[in-house]
């Protein structure tokens, strides 16, 4: 896969960045379904593990804060 080449270098490299911070925010998404999914059907210990692994990501490698799981935002309401 060839990659263009333009006069401000810049613009490949940060639109690939978006389309990775895009990738990795789809993911979260599947993640939040997946918790929410195992937290429905009483698999909880798998739910907080999985929990655990999405906080580490958003806040650690994503630089976002922390968001309630599905788990969490159903027992608050």
């Amino acid at each position: 896969m060839a990659r263009s080449q333009n006069k401000n270098g810049g613009q490949d490299a940060s639109g690939d960045v978006d389309r990775y911070r895009q990738a990795a925010e789809d993911a979260l998404q599947q993640l939040d379904w997946a918790i929410g999914y195992l937290h429905g059907i009483r698999k909880t210990e798998i739910s907080k593990a999985l929990a655990k692994n999405r906080s580490y990501i958003r806040t650690r490698l994503m630089d976002q804060p922390e968001e309630p799981t599905p788990g969490q935002q159903t027992s608050e309401t």
